[in-house]
């Protein structure tokens, strides 16, 4: 039909397709076929494909279940109370529907088991995995960190001895033609050349090396025992500071290289931010405040999950005045929904 998108839902309107097939295959029919037709392909495998929107995706995989009371229940609802559903409002559907909090949950679990995207199976297997190679590795040897440059970026090169030989032998010869001596300038000049581009591999091996020690003596705190909350303030210009380089030099390194530490492959921007006061004056990260803001999120009771203005006195009364709405900026920036999302039977 070709208006099916990869994750198996068809967005064009029915009047838009029997344009389309008249149009571009120069078939001539009319919006009753055309949905005749979408009520066959609704029958086919994987259920949901040909769906209209989420809501009627859902459903098209509910009614293809084994008929149960809560497979009942989970169809009434998406059909019914969609919008109270999507909102999570369990208790007005409690009501609603006169049933337990056990009940409910039941049905909500027949409705999480669905697959929002029916046709990701097709078109996920085109997809290419790219492994991550760390452009370092930070080992911890007797309570010392030790810093290594991956053997890609430090290739052994050297200049052939035969290319040198070969210079050699020239400039030795007695009998030097016009020939001869051109060679010997053209060799000449293409040894130069591979000493120069060897001295610029060395140079960057350099860069990348001492960017990195200076990263890692920096974060020593993390590095050491893997807490995120260790992590210090730092910019771009903390580093380009104490190594003598340019910030964009910095900036390079950070946005595209990995290092491999004891707690996993980081990309090397991860272990930058910016500072904030706590309630004593002092700096700290903002890592250091996403990451007790997630911890606070994991152990709240999902029944009743905390506001964003709830969420700031916690953290105030841990030391870190924030403000709500820095509160709602950093939980967007975790992709953490709002507390009505996070909300569990």
């Amino acid at each position: 039909m070709g208006s099916i998108d990869d994750m198996g839902y068809i967005r064009r309107s029915i009047p838009d397709i029997v344009d389309d097939m008249a149009f571009t295959q120069g078939i001539y029919t009319d919006e009753a076929m055309v949905e005749k037709m979408l009520h066959v392909i609704h029958e086919l495998e994987p259920s949901g494909v040909g769906a209209r929107d989420l809501q009627e995706c859902l459903l098209l995989q509910l009614k293809h279940r084994t008929p149960t009371e809560y497979v009942d229940l989970a169809i009434d609802i998406i059909e019914n109370q969609f919008d109270a559903f999507t909102k999570k409002h369990y208790d007005k559907l409690i009501q609603k529907y006169n049933v337990s909090n056990e009940q409910l949950k039941k049905a909500v679990h027949e409705i999480e088991r669905l697959n929002p995207k029916p046709g990701g199976a097709f078109t996920g297997n085109n997809k290419v995995t790219e492994n991550v190679v760390p452009d370092f590795a930070i080992r911890i040897v007797d309570g010392e960190l030790e810093l290594t440059l991956n053997g890609r970026n430090a290739p052994s090169l050297h200049v052939s001895k035969d290319y040198q030989d070969m210079l050699r032998t020239y400039k030795d010869s007695r009998d030097k033609s016009n020939d001869q001596k051109d060679a010997v300038q053209f060799i000449k000049q293409k040894l130069d050349s591979a000493k120069w581009f060897i001295d610029a591999i060395r140079q960057r091996q350099e860069t990348l090396f001492v960017t990195m020690n200076a990263i890692m003596h920096y974060q020593e705190e993390f590095f050491l025992d893997g807490d995120e909350t260790k992590l210090r303030p730092m910019i771009l210009k903390d580093i380009a500071d104490l190594v003598g380089l340019d910030i964009s030099t910095i900036s390079r390194v950070a946005n595209s290289k990995y290092v491999e530490t004891p707690y996993g492959t980081k990309l090397i921007k991860e272990f930058f931010s910016e500072a904030m006061k706590n309630d004593q004056g002092e700096d700290v990260s903002t890592l250091e405040i996403k990451k007790i803001l997630q911890n606070i999120i994991e152990e709240e009771d999902k029944k009743k999950p905390l506001p964003d203005d709830q969420l700031a006195e916690l953290l105030k009364e841990k030391g870190y005045p924030i403000a709500r709405r820095t509160i709602a900026k950093y939980r967007e920036q975790l992709d953490i929904p709002v507390a009505r999302m996070r909300k569990k039977i």
